[in-house]
């Protein structure tokens, strides 16, 4: 019988600043959560935090995009604002950009990433989830992990990834697709990915047999509110081993932070820190940004675990990495490549400015 695993993230309020979570929100969504197995709506789920993030792990049989499901969430993140704003947390239901559930939490604010599968005798699950970053984040990892050999020794010598795998990018700004078999096509993938901020990649297929082999969120809060609302901070689930690559070539990528956009005011360029989840704070200059990884087995739609997968010494040279990369970024301040290139920040105050000064410009 086929399991539906489903992340569902939002920023709902921020302790202290946009550093953390409040106990109390993490207990309100272990209720809501609770009570819908209880309910017999969930087979089970998993409530964590990255940052300031409220991260819902949850295993059903509705399939995706159920609305009992989103609905769900929705009021969890509802019940969540409520407690933030009782406690007048900062940002207190910052990323619930609609006044009403509509269905679908997608284009209302929350983060979504989902897969349908049939579980196989051992089902093995990384679940990323990251704070303070876009949702093209994962593109360099995504791309590591299924297509590149000095990553995933798996695509060289395992007979059943051979094959290759292929990979739908989404172009979120124009709401397009496009679908990229590796290896035959991955110049013309990376010309696309390789530009995160408009490509982003959503889900990744084993060719051979067709099984999905992970799934990102790749909702973009400014295009949906119009505005700075937050960064994006985008969730991944990423099915491992057997003819997926193994955990450890799953979580090498990370070994060597990558430059991500977010950080301070979702304006900056920095090093995405991999840490374990009870260092997913990030207080310098509100940053840099964070990724955690939780390790499930599903087991029947049961959630075995989680095992935190950057809680690992063999990561504490990329986390010095990354602080070295946050110093030599700190030190542009106000300028490029630090901050953004002037067309990605037309959600800040850039337009304003424009506006003041409109007329001074003169021709050459």
């Amino acid at each position: 019988m086929k399991v539906t695993l489903s992340v569902i993230k939002a920023d709902i309020g921020g302790y202290v600043g946009h550093s953390s979570m409040h106990p109390e929100l993490l207990d309100k969504g272990e209720k809501c959560m609770a009570a819908a197995k209880k309910a017999g709506l969930l087979i089970d789920y998993h409530v964590t935090r990255c940052g300031d993030d409220l991260q819902l792990i949850m295993t059903h049989r509705q399939g995706e995009e159920d609305k009992k499901i989103h609905k769900l969430a929705w009021d969890a993140f509802v019940d969540c604002t409520n407690v933030a704003k009782k406690l007048k947390l900062h940002g207190a239901g910052q990323d619930m950009l609609a006044d009403a559930f509509s269905g679908n939490v997608k284009g209302m604010g929350p983060g979504v990433a989902e897969m349908e599968i049939e579980e196989r005798e051992a089902e093995t699950i990384i679940i990323f989830m990251a704070d303070k970053t876009a949702s093209g984040a994962w593109n360099l990892p995504l791309y590591e992990i299924f297509a590149d050999p000095f990553n995933t020794i798996g695509l060289v010598i395992a007979s059943n990834m051979h094959s290759g795998f292929s990979f739908e990018v989404h172009d979120v700004k124009e709401s397009k697709k496009i679908v990229f078999n590796a290896p035959e096509e991955i110049y013309d993938m990376l010309v696309f990915i390789g530009g995160p901020t408009r490509y982003a990649v959503k889900a990744v297929y084993h060719r051979e047999s067709g099984e999905i082999a992970a799934v990102s969120s790749t909702q973009k809060l400014a295009l949906i509110a119009g505005r700075y609302v937050g960064k994006d901070d985008p969730v991944c689930i990423v099915r491992s081993q057997g003819k997926f690559p193994a955990v450890g070539e799953v979580l090498e990528p990370f070994a060597h932070p990558h430059i991500v956009e977010g950080w301070m005011r979702g304006s900056h360029n920095g090093p995405l820190m991999p840490v374990a989840v009870r260092e997913s704070n990030p207080t310098r200059f509100d940053g840099p940004p964070r990724v955690i990884a939780a390790g499930f087995q599903l087991s029947n739609g049961k959630l075995v675990g989680p095992l935190d997968m950057f809680d690992d010494p063999a990561f504490d040279n990329a986390r010095q990495e990354a602080r070295d990369i946050a110093d030599i970024l700190r030190r542009h301040g106000p300028f490029e490549p630090h901050r953004l290139p002037l067309e990605e920040m037309e959600y800040t105050t850039m337009p304003q400015v424009m506006k003041k000064l409109k007329g001074r410009f003169k021709d050459i």
